[in-house]
C-alpha cells in the first residue's frame, strides 16, 4: 500500500525528474515509511511506501530487475503472490524478496499485459519496459485509484489528485460535464473524467498501454455479468446462501495476508460485523476491533456503540471504541477536505477520516464492510426497480437515484455553467442500456458497482485511511464474490428489506439482534445538520470572492440554501448545502477551479455535448 508517481516523455525529451520527485513527495502520507525514485531514458518514477507485505529493504520501489529490463511502482496487494510466486518459480524465475511487488514484475515479463487476470487483490502499478514503453493497470473494482494528466508530449500519473497538482502544469479548469455529474450523482465524477480539465483517471479493470511514441491502446480486462447461470438453476435459497457465505470466508481469508497485524472497522451493521466473526472463525489472534461514534446534534444520535460491542464481546476481540467531540470533528474539517482527492459529499468522510486517525495508531492494516449495498442491493432504492421492465430501468433509476432533475440542475447553476444536453442522463441510459444484465435491478446493481461504488465509498475509505498511511481492505469486492452474487438471483437480494441472502446467511454467525436490527448508516450528526461553526465554514466557503467570482451557483440559490440550510434535500435526502459547500471547500483548499477555461467554449457545440456523456 503506497503512493505512486511518475512521468513518461513520448516527444523524446527528458523527464522533469524535480516535478516527479514532488509528486511522490505530496503523497507521502500515503507511504510514510520510505521513499525511492529511479529515471531512465524518457520514464521517471517515483515511490511511497507504506510496509505491509516484505518489510526488509528489498521490497524498495521503485523496483528494478535489469535482468529482464523492467522497472515497476505499485500500489495495494496481490493476495495470492505466494501461490503465483510457486508458480513463476516453476518457469525459472528467480527472486530475490518476499515482496508481492516483485511478483507483479516479473508475472508481466511472463504473461505481458494480461498477467492482471491472474491477480487477486487491489492494485495500480505503472510498468516500464526495456524499450522505454509503459503500461498502467488498475485492479477490477477500482479500489486503488491512478490519476493522470497528459499535455503533447508529456504524461504524468500519481495516486491522488493533489499529488499531481504538486508537479505543477496543470489545466485546473473546471469540467463543464464532470460538474453536471457531480450534481447529478452524489458527488461522483465518472471515470475516466475528474472535475479538472487537466486531470482523468484510468477506469477500473483497464490496463493502458502507451508506446515511446505515445500510442495509446486500452485493454478492458473484466466486468461482472448480472445474467442468471444456467449451472445454478437448481440452486435453492439455502445452496445459495451457503455459496455466498462461502465466498466471503474466502475473501475475507485472502485478506489476512500481511506481514504486520490486521484489524477490523467495526460499525456494528452486519456487513462489518460478519467481516469480524469469519475471521474469529479463522482463529485470528489478538484481533483487534475499531468503532467510531459523534455527539448527537439535532436530536440525531452519533453511534451505535451498543452493536459494535455486542460483536466484540460476542468474539472477544481487542476493542477500541472512539468517541470523538463535536468540536474535534470541526477541527477535522479542514484537513479531511484537503485529503480528498476528489470532493466528496457524503457526511461519513470526516468520520473516516477521524477514524484511520486513531486506528493508525494501533495497527497497519484493516479490513471494511464497504461495498455490500451496491453489490447486494441494500439500498433503499433498490426495491422500486424490483417489477420495472428492463427497458424501464433508466427512467426508474434516475427518479429514485439522481440528485435533482436536469431541470433543477439548470436552475441551480450558474449561466456560465448549464449545459443544454442532460449529460449525466445519458450516461445513465448507456450504461442501463448494455447488454450483460437480465432485469432493471441487475442493470442498476451493475451501473452502482462499477461507477458509483468505485468513486464514492471506496473511495472514500482508501483517501480518507491512506490519509493516516494506513491500508483499507474490502473484502465484499473480491472479485470472485463480486460475479457470484452478480448471478444471484435479484428476489434473494432484495428479501428483507435488501441484502436477503446475505442477511440469511450471516445468521450462522451473527448474534440475532445484529441480523435484525433496521439498517444503520456512519452517522456524523453535525453535517448531516448544519448549524453553528459548521453553517458558517459553508457560508465562508460559498460568500468567498473566489466562489463568487467563479459563480458555480446562481447567487440567490445560494441565499435560498443558507436561509433554511437544513431544509433543501437531494432525492436521496443529503443535505444540499453540504453538497454544494464542500465542492467550494474543496476547489478552495487545493486553489483550483477558476473558470471553465476552453473547454466551455467547446461545449457550446451541441455535438460537442453530446460527445461528452460518453
Amino acid at each position: 500500500m503506497c503512493g505512486i508517481a511518475g512521468e513518461v516523455r513520448t516527444d523524446g525529451g527528458a523527464p522533469d525528474v524535480a516535478a516527479v520527485e514532488a509528486i511522490g513527495t505530496a503523497q507521502q502520507r500515503r507511504g510514510p515509511d520510505a521513499a525511492g525514485s529511479w529515471t531512465r531514458g524518457s520514464v521517471a518514477l517515483a515511490h511511497r511506501r507504506l510496509k505491509i507485505i516484505d518489510l526488509s529493504d528489498a521490497g524498495a520501489q521503485p523496483m528494478v530487475d535489469d535482468e529482464l529490463g523492467l522497472a515497476v511502482v505499485f500500489n495495494g496487494c496481490i493476495y495470492n503472490h505466494h501461490e503465483l510466486r510457486a508458480e513463476l518459480e516453476g518457469h525459472g524465475y528467480r527472486f530475490r524478496s518476499i515482496s508481492d511487488t516483485e511478483v507483479v514484475l516479473k508475472a508481466f515479463h511472463r504473461w505481458g499485459w494480461r498477467c492482471v487476470e491472474r491477480f487477486v487483490g487491489m492494485f495500480a502499478f505503472a510498468l516500464v519496459d526495456a524499450g522505454g514503453g509503459l503500461v498502467l493497470a488498475r485492479d477490477r473494482l477500482g479500489i486503488k485509484p491512478l490519476y493522470l494528466a497528459e499535455t503533447p508530449g508529456r504524461l504524468r500519473f500519481a495516486s491522488s489528485l493533489p499529488g499531481l497538482l504538486a508537479g505543477g502544469d496543470v489545466d485546473t479548469s473546471i469540467d463543464p460535464v464532470a460538474l453536471h455529474h457531480y450534481m447529478s450523482f452524489h458527488g461522483v465524477v465518472p471515470a475516466p473524467r475528474t472535475l479538472l480539465n487537466g486531470v482523468r483517471k484510468l477506469p477500473p479493470a483497464t490496463v493502458r498501454e502507451v508506446t515511446p511514441g505515445g500510442r495509446t491502446t486500452d485493454h478492458t480486462y473484466w466486468a461482472p455479468v448480472h445474467e442468471r447461470d444456467p449451472g445454478r438453476a437448481a440452486m435453492s435459497d439455502g445452496d445459495w446462501q451457503e455459496a455466498v457465505l462461502e465466498s466471503l470466508r474466502t475473501a475475507v481469508r485472502r485478506r489476512t495476508v500481511s506481514d504486520v497485524p490486521v484489524g477490523v472497522l467495526l460499525s456494528g451493521g452486519i456487513d462489518s460485523s460478519l467481516v469480524v466473526g469469519l475471521l474469529a472463525e479463522l482463529g485470528v489472534p489478538d484481533l483487534k476491533t475499531f468503532s467510531v461514534g459523534f455527539e448527537d446534534v439535532g436530536g440525531r444520535s452519533g453511534n451505535e456503540f451498543v452493536y459494535s460491542d455486542l460483536v466484540a464481546q460476542r468474539y472477544s476481540t481487542d476493542h477500541h471504541r472512539i468517541l470523538v467531540p463535536t468540536d474535534e470533528v470541526l477541527a477535522a474539517l479542514p484537513g479531511t477536505v484537503e485529503a480528498m482527492s476528489e470532493p466528496m459529499t457524503s457526511h461519513d468522510c470526516v468520520a473516516f477520516y477521524l477514524l484511520g486517525q486513531h486506528v493508525s495508531q494501533h495497527v497497519k492494516v484493516v479490513q471494511s464492510g464497504q461495498g455490500a449495498d451496491e453489490i447486494l442491493a441494500g439500498y433503499d432504492w433498490y426495491p422500486p426497480l424490483a417489477d420495472v421492465a428492463p427497458a424501464d430501468a433508466a427512467g426508474v433509476y434516475r427518479g429514485v437515484f439522481v440528485d435533482r432533475p436536469h431541470e433543477a440542475l439548470g436552475a441551480m447553476l450558474g449561466e456560465r455553467w448549464g449545459l443544454a444536453d442532460d449529460v449525466s442522463r445519458a450516461l445513465v441510459e448507456a450504461h442501463m442500456g448494455a447488454p450483460g444484465a437480465d432485469t432493471a435491478l441487475d442493470r442498476a446493481l451493475r451501473l452502482d458497482s462499477t461507477i458509483m461504488l468505485v468513486d464514492d465509498p471506496v473511495k472514500r475509505v482508501d483517501t480518507m485511511t491512506m490519509a493516516w498511511g494506513l491500508e483499507a481492505r474490502v473484502p465484499f469486492l473480491d472479485h470472485d464474490l463480486v460475479e457470484l452474487v452478480a448471478a444471484c438471483p435479484p428476489h434473494l437480494k432484495l428479501a428483507g428489506g435488501g441484502k436477503g441472502v446475505l442477511k440469511e446467511a450471516s445468521r450462522a454467525v451473527l448474534p440475532r439482534e445484529v441480523v435484525d436490527r433496521e439498517k444503520g448508516s456512519f452517522p456524523v450528526p453535525a453535517i448531516i445538520h448544519l448549524e453553528g461553526e459548521y453553517l458558517e465554514r459553508v457560508r465562508d466557503a460559498l460568500s468567498a470572492p473566489v466562489a463568487r467570482s467563479r459563480g458555480l451557483f446562481r447567487p440567490e440559490r445560494v441565499e435560498a440554501l443558507l436561509a433554511e440550510p437544513n431544509k433543501a434535500r437531494t432525492t436521496l435526502g443529503s443535505n444540499q448545502l453540504w453538497q454544494v459547500g464542500v465542492l467550494e471547500m474543496w476547489l478552495q483548499a487545493h486553489g483550483v477551479g477558476d473558470g471553465a477555461g476552453e473547454a466551455l467554449a467547446t461545449l457550446q457545440d451541441a455535438g460537442a455535448r453530446t460527445a461528452g456523456a460518453a
